[in-house]
């Protein structure tokens, strides 16, 4: 029997050849518009970080908002410029009694001003790493949640990149499945 085709040499079919290894499917870890964590990369606005180039991963907390820490420093140097000036008059004892309340309410403005400008501007969340022999500022967010997504889905990454690779998200995985 002759074939009714001719044979044609594939070069996937080369006996010599090593058989070709299949290709990684790619798993999407976390995945939100601007960032997306896979199996192989890290891509955060537009930026595209490869797995297995990140090393020394590192969590940390941004500076306090600028008008916070002006008007915290502001006001600090007001009350203990009066606070200052008063005691030079030397009629500390003649002053009333509402004066002293009056003074400790101003001392306490400045924590005030410092915990309302933590809770409406609270420092960013930071993950830092080393890509490339260089630190780098990889991922801010101001959200928490979001930020703990983030961090766990790009940790599962780096295992997967360092055992090989996962079929499936690792979260996926079921060890025990009950009997229907």
């Amino acid at each position: 029997m002759e074939p009714t085709r001719p044979a044609r040499h594939l070069p996937d079919a080369d006996p010599g050849a090593a058989p070709a290894s299949p290709a990684r499917p790619v798993i999407d870890l976390y995945h939100r518009p601007g960032i997306r964590v896979t199996s192989e990369a890290f891509i955060v606005a537009g930026r595209r970080f490869p797995i297995a180039e990140l090393t020394h991963l590192q969590t940390a907390r941004g500076p306090h908002h600028r008008l916070t820490v002006r008007a915290v420093s502001v006001t600090t140097v007001v009350v203990i410029g009066i606070g200052v000036a008063l005691g030079y008059t030397g009629d500390l004892h003649r002053l009333p009694a509402t004066t002293y309340v009056l003074l400790g309410l101003a001392a306490l403005v400045p924590v005030v001003l410092a915990a309302v400008g933590h809770r409406w501007r609270p420092p960013a969340y930071e993950l830092w790493g080393r890509y490339r022999g260089a630190t780098v500022l990889l991922f801010s967010t101001d959200q928490e949640r979001q930020f703990g997504q983030v961090t766990r889905a790009l940790i599962r990454a780096r295992e997967a990149a360092r055992l090989g690779t996962l079929a499936h998200p690792v979260a996926s995985d079921t060890p025990y499945e009950p009997l229907s």
